[in-house]
């Protein structure tokens, strides 16, 4: 679990086995492969989606949020103040997060 800043506002993620699957439901598409895509922004800034950086921040949100209301994406998108994408905390942040979660034993996603 880590605790991710937008603007002022605080949001706790947490990568699980239930944001893989809320991930899906709600975007259609595996968030392993898209975080895939993610990562190699790490070493080509082209490669950067912000609407996927979203989303992931989105499934691990709701999953750290589990029996508990959670807004659907483009409501939960509306009641975010600001998002500093030039904030390495947050981007990084979010990714060792699901690094951490969904490559356990410190095995990483492939790098091409």
């Amino acid at each position: 679990m880590r605790i991710l800043k937008f603007g002022e506002q605080e949001i706790r993620v947490r990568a699980t086995p239930l944001a893989l699957l809320y991930y899906k439901q709600e975007f259609k598409t595996d968030l392993v492969a898209d975080f895939i895509t993610l990562e190699k922004f790490r070493k080509d800034m082209s490669h950067f989606d912000s609407v996927l950086m979203l989303q992931l921040v989105w499934a691990m949100a709701k999953a750290d949020a589990f029996g508990k209301t959670f807004p659907p994406f483009i409501e939960w998108l509306g009641s975010l103040e600001a998002v500093d994408f030039t904030d390495e905390e947050f981007l990084m942040g979010a990714l060792e997060e699901a690094a951490d979660g969904f490559f356990r034993k410190g095995a990483k996603p492939p790098q091409e």
